[in-house]
């Protein structure tokens, strides 16, 4: 069911303005508007998870598609009337002594009490041929997510040194059948790699030239030095950034890996700004996601009700006055 309040108000002030309406966004929307707060959701469409055919992990929900969850929790959502919903692009973001002010990508301003940045981050590909058109399909990132329906098949690792190191330790609990790609000469310590050969995974360290496959799903990698390494699936950490320069622009604090660092409930260090979701967690998970979100929106509730009640003037005592 649509929300009745269905288009958002150019400079109308929201009690919680959310930039990103994927798990996180949305949960936290859900949140504020069972708490009968005025929210507008701003999304672009581009959830990280568009590339992956199915999301596990989920209870109740294992094995649906992102989109279709994301569907399904929109439509749930805006079923709350102080809930909107806005396709757009935010492009600035910043504080005034009202609150908040944003600007999306068609010069529209919205002004509101909070913000919750719900903005996600962006994977950044090697340029390894094929390897994009894998990625969420058979290039995977979380065994927790992708690992059982790979589990027992032989499997690539791709990563080199540490990296690499602690993506075997953890992969050898799916599959038995690994290689180790280091693309390039391999930075393993002595010790790392004595323990990889001990548990008798093979490290190929030519640089991949290529990822064969069918329609993202893999057949084999292809080295440099003409060797082809039949496989289902690999296993890579990517490097990221974030999604937008929001956070940027208004003076928040990053942790040392790009993440928007967050206080418990997602306080951010700009008082009034909140962050949920995989912008500032290295747990990318919907689950995850969803729960950063619900606890982040919780929070705002609480502190905008903190924020009315000692607005409230105070009340001067009657004066008992007695007859003479």
């Amino acid at each position: 069911m649509a929300s009745s309040f269905s288009k958002p108000a150019p400079q109308a002030t929201y009690d919680v303005l959310i930039i990103g309406g994927s798990a996180a966004g949305l949960s936290a929307a859900l949140m504020l508007g069972r708490s009968l707060r005025k929210v507008l959701v701003i999304d672009s469409g581009q959830p990280c998870n568009r590339y992956t055919p199915h999301s596990h992990g989920f209870m109740t929900q294992d094995g649906e598609t992102p989109a279709q969850l994301l569907a399904l929790a929109k439509a749930q959502v805006l079923a709350y009337p102080t809930v909107t919903f806005l396709e757009s692009f935010v492009t600035s973001l910043a504080q005034n002594e009202s609150g908040f002010i944003v600007q999306t990508a068609e010069q529209v301003a919205f002004l509101a009490r909070r913000v919750l940045l719900a903005t996600g981050v962006k994977d950044l590909m090697p340029p390894i041929e094929g390897f994009g058109e894998c990625w969420g399909k058979s290039v995977l990132h979380c065994p927790y997510c992708h690992g059982y329906e790979v589990h027992s098949q032989p499997l690539g690792l791709l990563g080199n040194g540490d990296a690499g190191y602690e993506l075997v330790r953890l992969i050898q609990n799916w599959s038995k059948d690994l290689t180790l790609f280091t693309n390039g000469p391999s930075t393993l310590n002595e010790e790392q790699r004595q323990q990889v050969q001990q548990l008798g995974i093979p490290i190929m360290e030519a640089p991949i030239a290529r990822i064969e496959h069918q329609n993202g799903l893999m057949q084999a990698i292809h080295l440099q030095d003409g060797s082809r390494v039949p496989l289902t699936a690999v296993f890579a950490r990517v490097p990221f950034r974030q999604h937008s320069d929001l956070a940027e622009q208004l003076g928040c604090e990053l942790t040392a890996t790009g993440l928007i660092a967050v206080a418990e409930f997602g306080q951010t260090s700009v008082p009034g700004v909140y962050a949920a979701g995989d912008n500032s967690s290295p747990m990318r998970q919907l689950t995850m996601a969803s729960a950063s979100g619900v606890k982040a929106g919780s929070w705002i509730n609480r502190e905008l009700i903190d924020e009315d009640l000692a607005a409230v003037p105070a009340i001067a005592p009657k004066t008992e006055t007695r007859p003479a």
